[in-house]
Order: C-alpha cells, then structure tokens, then sequence
C-alpha cells in the first residue's frame, strides 16, 4: 500500500498518461487499416475468372452483356458472338449500340449479314441459298480473305449484295490500337474489296468481336463508313447445330432486326444448313433485304 498521497498522486497520473496513449496508438491503428465494408471495385472474381459489375473497363471497350437482346461487346472465342441465344430481341434506334453503333436497318426490314468470308466452302452455298429464296444480304468481309478470293467478292457483287468492311484479319484488339493503325487496317481492307470489284460502295463497318471502342467508331465514320452491330446473334461461330441457330434466329427475328450470321472462320456448314429453315420462315413474316450501300 502507497502511504504517501503525493506518491499515490504520482501513480495515477502514469496510469492516466499510459492509457491515453494507448487509445491513442489504438485509434491510430484503425486509421491505417481500410474500411472493406465501405469500399467498391468493378471487378469480382471467380473460379472462371473476372467479371465486370458496376462499372466500364478501364480501357473502354464495349463488352457484351449475355442476353436475347442487343449485345453490346464482346465474347467471343476466336469470332464474333456475344448474345446467348436465348430472349427476345428489342429492336431500339438505329445508333444504339455500343458507342453510337447501329443495331437495326432503321426500318421495317430485316437485315441478314454474313461475316468473316468470304470463304471457298462456304460462301457460294450461302450465295445459292440467297438466290434461291430472292433475298439480298450484308457481307462483312475480311481483308485477307477478299484478297485470296476475289472471285467470290465479285460474286457477292454481281448479285446485289451489300458489301462491309471487316478488319484486315479479324482484329478484335484493333479499336486499342492507334487511330492511325486503325485507319491503315480499315483502308487495306477496302482496297482488297475494291481491286476485285473497282469503286464497289463500302457503306459499313463491323468490328470483330464486336469490341467497339469510340476511336474505331470515329475513324471508321471519317472513311464514310456506318459502323454497324447486330440485333439478333444465335452465337453460330459456336457451331451449336443448324436447329437451334435456325430457332434462335426465327424466334428472335423482329421488324428492323440486324442478324448476325457466318459464312467463314470456322465450320459454318450448320449455319449453312439453318438457311434452309432461316430463310423460307423470314420471308413469309418479313421484307428480308440488304443494307442499303448507298451506291447507285
């Protein structure tokens, strides 16, 4: 026992002094260390990888959202794809996809478009399919392939077909790229359409993928060209069987809608085969035309 008061005192005060500075170390502490229940991120994790919630990518790049309705960017595994082929699609404005992209023909009329070709296998079945049932398409072409088949690039001409530009090869990073690379890729391309069919009209242009970005959209619109997405997408760059593309596409198909479709890249053989069902069940409810090419 402390028998002397001002000794007693002289405790207390140490103790009141010790105490406050550990509060203070305390407090201290918890200011250092993050607040996770109040904090956000864009990205949540999972067995499969990242997946974006709230927010846009940091590079800017549209992505799609897997959906019946319009798709809005990519996901795809070495084509273009995106929607799952499931839901109705909406038919919206012309200029309302990603990045001001266009998604319908503006119209009443129901666009089928062919990418990637054109191809040697593929493409004259789809051409002969067309004439068959008296429809004209859009035929988003790929650079390199128009070079090697010039033929069938005249072809597609000669039959009143719209014809679009779609990349050199396939770039689906190509919207990352410099405004410049981009317009070298895009004009490579229409001169490989142009030296098999001299002053062909090139109204459109369709990203790969569908990762549009707003400097691909801004160059591709200073070549004169409409960059141009799609509606209904029955994802066939999977090769899920003729039936169910044909389904998805029948079913989906709505006045305005812009089908996305591949006559190259890949096994395109049900695609092929879905025409035979695609095409007889459109025409009966709709006016299935081209893009218009702004030719003459």
């Amino acid at each position: 026992m402390i028998r002397d008061p001002s000794a007693a005192r002289t405790v207390g005060l140490v103790v009141l002094v010790v105490v406050a500075l550990l509060g203070t170390a305390y407090a201290l502490g918890r200011s250092l260390v993050p607040d996770r229940s109040a904090s956000r991120s864009n990205v949540t994790t999972s067995a499969t990888g990242p997946h974006y919630t709230d927010q846009p990518p940091a590079d800017g790049t549209a992505r799609h959202t897997p959906t019946g309705g319009p798709s809005t960017g990519p996901a795809e595994t070495g084509q273009d794809g995106g929607a799952s082929p499931s839901g109705t699609p909406s038919p919206g404005g012309p200029s309302d996809g990603p990045f001001g992209a266009q998604t319908t023909s503006g119209t009443s009329l129901v666009a089928l478009t062919f990418d990637d070709g054109p191809d040697p296998q593929y493409t004259p079945q789809v051409l002969a399919l067309l004439r068959e049932h008296q429809v004209r398409a859009t035929f988003c072409v790929v650079g390199e392939n128009a070079q090697a088949h010039p033929d069938l690039i005249r072809a597609i001409a000669a039959e009143g077909h719209t014809l679009c530009n779609h990349s050199w090869s396939h770039d689906v990073a190509l919207g990352s790229r410099s405004a410049a690379a981009i317009r070298s890729d895009l004009l490579r391309t229409s001169e490989a359409i142009r030296a098999a069919v001299p002053d062909a009209p090139i109204a459109y242009y369709r990203q790969p993928g569908g990762a549009w970005t707003g400097r691909i959209v801004s160059v591709s619109q200073e070549l004169g060209m409409t960059a141009l997405h799609w509606t209904v997408d029955p994802a066939d760059w999977e090769v899920p069987g003729a039936s169910r593309i044909a389904a998805t596409v029948v079913s989906g198909v709505v006045p305005g809608s812009v089908v996305l479709l591949h006559d190259a890249g890949g096994d395109r053989q049900g695609t092929v085969d879905a025409l035979h069902r695609i095409l007889p069940a459109l025409t009966s409810r709709f006016k299935v035309e081209a893009l218009p090419s702004g030719g003459t």
